[in-house]
């Protein structure tokens, strides 16, 4: 047998860190996917099996799963699918057992459904009517699943543990008392959502340089600029990060960052990284000296397996001066290097200046809630550029911690309230609730210039027959809608008056009002809004407007698909 250690151009005694690196090295150089324009392609197949097969026995453990590791996230998937339908089938069934074996049991069950159901219909909004129907249609089964996955809340010690992490790292967020008067002075039509805001712990700053991104492209490649200017420190937190070219070229910067002395924390969801988020996937991390924390583990809530509760927000903060958010995630589809559905559209901010501490305390809140033994110096994260800059910005978040009363969805109710000559929305899931349909409606009703923007290519094709069926009741109202032809817009914006805007990662659904957790910035007075207003209308261009009569012309199956899919539409 070859000597493995000569295979691999290594001496004996080398650490594992040279060990990997000769790996890696060993890997390009012969793995046929290197080699996919050379004509002895066989060849170098069978020399990559064969410097693999003899270089295995110094590997160890974490080598052979660097190989492995690519079946594993893909099985990792299939497992949670297959964990998330045996539940269901475990109600169904545990639901006729009892009706059949135990019928006093299942009495009793049907007796607190009843009951489950007239404390919903005291506060029937679509979501809990939704619920509602559910648990009428499959008795006692229909209750199991409502306390599993129905309820906007987490268990209230978990809500509490968060709300109380987040209370003591906020109050580091002080509001300087000056920007405050001078908006309810100057810009008194818009001054009653920024108080919102800060009522809710989220001060508004000036002195901000804010730059919006209409591509993700242009986002992306604007980040990785500043991640390799970086000095001090790098907070980076994301819903999805798959391997590819943006995740490759941003991990080359971070390693490069940490061999500088540079801090970097990884803050990762776990549904979001199902797949990448491996052994060999944290060991090459960890190998690196990347900090990496994953929220909201799945295997570690198995009993309340769902797609709720999930970190949905996206940061980026830079040495405290620079932070980015918007729709975009570590993936290559964002950046439209692969194409998955037509053209991907998605927006987002670049903050420079004070406003960016927000995101700071954001991202620190977060990580100590996966984290809770972590400790910040907080001064060491604070901005430290002067900046002189006109206009307000005002980053804010939002979880299920916060319901009844969450920041996400009071913003965007205010914003659409408070809209007296028009108010212009992007996004990829209009899947309202009956509160917001009607606020929508109102505002038409009153003269308000509403225009919405969705995919005309959609990503989920059960959320694009929800999309449709909210049209009808909208346009009857003199709402304009309108579908995006060239692909998927995953762009969350919205845009008022020419005075006001947000951006960030909240979708009109559900499950960005009350089930996961979100972050926005809140901007009056600038530059950015006329550029968030221009491109809507630019966009506009590539877009086709909904009539009225053409929605009223759908089959007949359409719509009934729409109809028990709108019933559903919570838990899409």
């Amino acid at each position: 047998m070859n000597d493995p250690y000569k295979v691999l151009g290594i001496e004996r005694g080398a650490t594992e860190e040279e060990i990997k690196k000769a790996y890696r090295s060993l890997s390009r150089r012969y793995h046929p996917d290197a080699n996919i324009n050379n004509p002895n392609k066989a060849q170098a197949e069978e020399k990559f099996k064969e410097n693999f097969s003899v270089a295995v026995p110094i590997m160890e453990d974490d080598s052979v799963n660097i190989i492995k590791s690519k079946y594993y996230g893909i099985i990792r998937g299939v497992t949670v699918g297959i964990a998330f339908l045996l539940q269901i089938i475990t109600m169904v069934l545990l639901a006729v057992y009892l009706f059949r074996g135990f019928f006093i049991i299942y009495l009793l069950m049907e007796l607190l459904s009843v009951l489950t159901v007239f404390a919903l219909v005291n506060n029937a909004e679509s979501y809990k009517m939704s619920w509602i129907i559910i648990i009428l249609v499959l008795p006692v089964a229909g209750l199991f699943l409502y306390f599993m996955w129905g309820r906007k809340r987490r268990n209230s010690k978990e809500n509490k543990r968060i709300y109380e992490i987040e209370s003591e790292i906020f109050d580091h967020m002080v509001q300087n008392t000056e920007v405050a008067e001078d908006i309810q002075k100057q810009h008194p039509n818009k001054v009653q959502i920024s108080r919102y805001l800060r009522k809710k712990g989220f001060p508004i700053y000036n002195n901000t340089q804010v730059t919006y991104y209409e591509i993700g492209e242009d986002i992306i490649q604007a980040m990785i600029e500043d991640l390799k200017k970086a000095q001090k420190f790098i907070f980076l937190e994301y819903f999805i990060v798959s391997d590819g070219r943006v995740w490759k070229e941003i991990l080359e910067i971070l390693t490069q960052k940490v061999q500088e002395g540079v801090e970097v924390k990884l803050l990762f969801d776990d549904f979001g990284t199902l797949i990448i988020n491996n052994h060999a996937f944290r060991k090459d991390l960890e190998s690196r000296g990347i900090e990496l924390r994953i929220f909201n583990p799945i295997h570690k809530n198995v009993a309340r397996l769902s797609f709720n509760y999930r970190n949905h927000q996206k940061i980026t903060v830079i040495d405290g001066n620079i932070g980015y958010t918007g729709g975009i995630n570590l993936a290559d589809e964002y950046a439209n290097y692969i194409v998955r559905f037509g053209h991907w559209k998605d927006t987002g901010l670049r903050l420079y200046g004070e406003g960016v501490w927000s995101f700071t305390c954001i991202f620190m809140a977060m990580w100590k809630a996966t984290d809770a033994e972590s400790v910040f110096e907080y001064d060491k994260y604070r901005p430290n550029v002067k900046v002189k800059e006109d206009g307000y910005v005002q980053p804010f978040a939002g979880g299920p911690h916060r319901n009844p009363s969450n920041p996400t969805e009071g913003a965007y109710t205010r914003m659409i309230n408070k809209a007296r000559d028009y108010i212009y929305i992007t996004t990829p899931y209009l899947v309202l609730d009956q509160s917001m349909r009607d606020d929508l409606i109102s505002a038409a009703q009153s003269g308000v210039d509403v225009r919405i923007i969705v995919p005309g290519i959609p990503d989920k094709w059960y959320v694009y027959m929800v999309n449709v069926s909210n049209y009808g009741k909208l346009i009857e109202s003199g709402v304009r809608i309108f579908e995006y032809k060239p692909g998927f817009i995953h762009a969350k914006n919205v845009v008022s008056d020419d005075e006001c805007a947000i951006c960030g990662t909240i979708n009109t659904d559900y499950r960005s009002f009350y089930l996961h957790y979100e972050c926005g910035v809140f901007l009056s007075e600038m530059g950015a809004v006329y550029d968030m207003k221009n491109d809507f209308l630019s966009t506009m261009e590539k877009c086709e407007e909904i009539q009225l009569d053409k929605w009223n012309k759908r089959p007949w199956y359409q719509r009934l698909i729409q109809f028990v899919l709108k019933i559903i539409s919570p838990m899409l």
